[in-house]
């Protein structure tokens, strides 16, 4: 007799509310969970294949080993983890802590105590070299918070809003970034429904720019260009909020002059964006009574993406899109701890320039994290403080970091390489141990990590007190050896003779959630329950009253208001930081990106049913598409004599890939647009390999040239490639 149980699907960030069919310690179906008040039965199609994850024949049962003939054979958890402490142990003493680092990818957010668990150990052994996806994703976002300063109450919420802007960004696939998570597709058609006017900045008539009352559909890599046009016509239209600017912000003059190049003329030739949509966009933006503009992964990829995040942050705050003091807060925290914030600046912090020092290309430590584009060369380059171990949490590097080469490379030089992962990825198999984890209803799990957030980026947390508990559901199958990521860095930590002490939730938001570490007892191992526990400490809503609603709850039984400014701070949002002017100027002084023998410009896309390089694996969600498509606009196909089916070759100045064509009427022309993490280390000329597993975007962009001085992220969108029918190409 199967059982329905509520849970939470963590295949991505949303965290969806489902219900869970088991039988016999087997799941056989997972569905959206009508009775979750905030879900409502909304789950994508990747929750939905979460059974047939569980049973994947693919799915790793036991640790791997490489062996000296570079096979991979079974080992028992508990030896590998010895192992890799005796390594670990030597490389210490010859090396120093230096000498290793992590790397915590993308999937172990869905993983709440794997991120304060392998910082703990991080710390016990003393290494600064901690690296995370925010640096080659997002950076922009932490690092223009840091130069123009945060909004105490945060921003003026999606619920109510009659305009919305979204820069690169398109939540419908994303499931995040500038939409509710649950269910952004039913909330933006309902927000459209009830008046709200959308615009939309992307090169691609996205999913959510169909929605959109006005769409510029600029060229890529020009969203500065655009923005800096919003700007100088809210300004010389006198639309912005000038007495909010007056009192919150400096720079205003500066930031004026800054602009003034970007005349819609300018904007027009530049980003062939059309004038009357530019002023159009400007003036619904800035005379709307409610709304915010977010920027995308995209545009952050992109050069400049600081500076792109910045421009927005300016604009929000030109057009007061920021809660003020009386007015309700929508998350006054459920699993965290209560929040009482004032309508008052918080000043901007260094950006750059503390911390740790990499030995490549002059980076430090910034506000996003350590830059993880240069972790390839601190492993290739001799000498002291080289790189030589390398954990894996939750990340494919070869897949996902761009110059996909060079990465291979660098895990091949290391000494030791260890993946937690439940498959063999592309790093797995260049790994010296694959740790197998479990997977997600094989342990507890809890919707902190989305509550969190609105810490890293706004809009991007859930806007009301929600959140919920899920228990663990099915054991692991039976014969398996598989081992939560947490408790491998515990194990490990006990096979080193070392002590841990668990401090925030989520290490890379700045200042962490909590104050005070606890120490662990390392003679008994905690259980996940105990150190969710932990990570929920001070909460607003302790988690024993979180656990009592299954379906999960919305705690919306107290009502805070945000506080009055206090009279004492004097602190003043940003307008003209002069690293970010600067950046400003010599895209004015810029006649145009143009790059001879490259016409088009590649830029990437998501695809609703994979989550970077997982879920390829799983055969219902992909059964459209086994590889990433190189889209293009028809017309371009027809000029390439191309069709639809056909191999391209597509060429950067540093390497090239093949791909598969396939036609996309809502692109620009001269716009090829692929999903990245795809693709295996075959060789560039293997169209069988791309056919069946997609081809690697991350070779066609180096991690040394046209990349940003401070976060090292290179040009990752936009890029210059040139499009040619490949000559061995059949439709299939």
């Amino acid at each position: 007799m199967s059982q329905i149980s509520p849970s939470i699907c963590r295949f991505c960030a949303a965290h969806c509310g489902v219900l869970v069919e088991t039988e016999r310690n087997r799941i056989l179906s997972v569905a959206g969970d009508r009775d979750n008040p905030l879900y409502r039965g909304y789950v994508c199609p990747k929750g939905r294949a979460l059974a047939e994850q569980h049973s994947h024949p693919q799915r790793l049962l036991h640790s791997m080993k490489r062996g000296s003939d570079g096979l991979h054979t079974p080992i028992p958890q508990t030896q590998a983890i010895d192992e890799i402490a005796r390594k670990l142990r030597t490389l210490l003493d010859h090396h120093g802590p230096r000498s290793i680092a992590v790397y915590v990818g993308t999937y172990s957010f869905m993983v709440p105590a794997a991120a304060p668990m392998t910082m703990a150990w991080m710390n016990a052994i003393g290494s600064p070299m901690r690296f995370m996806p925010a640096t080659i994703d997002k950076p922009g976002k932490a690092m223009a918070m840091a130069l123009h300063g945060r909004w105490g109450a945060g921003p003026q919420p999606f619920r109510g809003a009659d305009t919305w802007m979204l820069v690169g960004a398109n939540p419908i696939v994303s499931k995040s970034i500038g939409a509710p998570p649950h269910n952004p597709s039913g909330a933006l058609h309902e927000a459209v429904k009830s008046g709200m006017q959308i615009i939309v900045i992307d090169p691609r008539r996205t999913e959510a720019a169909r929605l959109a009352a006005v769409h510029l559909q600029c060229r890529p890599g020009e969203d500065p260009t655009v923005i800096g046009g919003l700007i100088r016509a809210i300004l010389a239209g006198a639309l912005h909020d000038q007495a909010f600017v007056r009192e919150h912000a400096t720079g205003v003059e500066a930031l004026r002059q800054a602009v003034e190049p970007f005349t819609p003329e300018y904007v027009e030739r530049r980003a062939d964006v059309p004038r009357e949509l530019l002023l159009r966009a400007a003036r619904i933006f800035a005379t709307g009574r409610q709304g915010f503009a977010v920027v995308g992964t995209g545009p952050n990829m992109a050069p400049r993406g600081t500076l792109t995040e910045y421009l927005t942050l300016c604009l929000n705050t030109l057009c007061g899109r920021w809660l003020r003091a009386g007015e309700p807060l929508p998350n006054p925290g459920v699993l965290t701890p209560a929040t009482h914030p004032r309508a008052q600046p918080i000043a901007p912090v260094p950006a750059w320039g503390f911390g740790e020092r990499l030995r490549v290309r002059g980076f430090t430590n910034t506000a996003a994290g350590l830059p993880t584009a240069a972790l390839a060369d601190e492993i290739l380059l001799e000498g002291s403080g080289q790189v030589k171990a390398l954990i894996c949490v939750g990340g494919n590097p070869v897949a996902a970091w761009p110059d996909q080469q060079r990465t291979a490379a660098a895990m091949k030089r290391l000494e030791l390489l260890v993946s937690l992962d439940p498959e063999m990825s592309a790093t797995a198999k260049l790994a010296h141990y694959v740790i197998a984890p479990r997977l997600s209803f094989e342990q507890p799990g809890i919707t902190l990590p989305v509550e969190t957030l609105s810490a890293y980026a706004y809009t991007m947390g859930y806007e009301v007190p929600y959140a919920q508990y899920t228990p663990q559901l099915v054991d692991p199958p039976a014969g398996s050896d598989v081992i939560e990521e947490w408790q491998f860095f515990f194990e490990l930590a006990r096979s080193m003779g070392l002590a841990l002490s668990l401090d925030s939730a989520f290490p890379w938001i700045a200042g962490g959630q909590h104050a005070a570490p606890v120490v662990l007892d390392m003679a008994r191992a905690p259980t996940t329950d105990a150190l969710l526990g932990i990570l929920t400490r001070g909460s607003r809503i302790p988690l024993a009253e979180v656990r009592g609603y299954p379906h999960g709850h919305v705690f919306d039984d107290v009502t805070v208001a945000v506080a009055p400014k206090d009279p004492a701070c004097t602190a003043k949002l940003e307008l003209a930081d002069p690293v970010m002017l600067a950046e400003l100027k010599e895209v004015a002084d810029e006649a145009g990106v143009t790059a001879p023998g490259y016409a088009f410009r590649l830029i990437p896309r998501r695809l609703p049913d994979v989550y970077n390089s997982y879920g390829r694996s799983i055969a219902r969600l992909v059964r459209k598409h086994r590889h990433n498509p190189a889209f293009l606009h028809p017309d371009d196909l027809r000029e390439i004599g191309v069709a639809p089916g056909d191999m391209v070759e597509i060429l950067s100045r540093h390497d090239s890939i093949l791909g598969v064509a396939e036609a996309d009427e809502g692109l620009r022309r001269g716009v090829v647009s692929m999903t990245h993490a795809f693709g295996d280390l075959h060789g560039a000329d293997d169209e069988a390999a791309v056919r069946r597993t997609g081809s690697n975007t991350g070779r066609l962009i180096p991690v040394d040239r046209d990349f940003d001085p401070y976060t090292g992220i290179p040009r990752m969108s936009a890029v210059p490639v040139d499009v040619r029918r490949y000559a061995g190409s059949a439709a299939g």
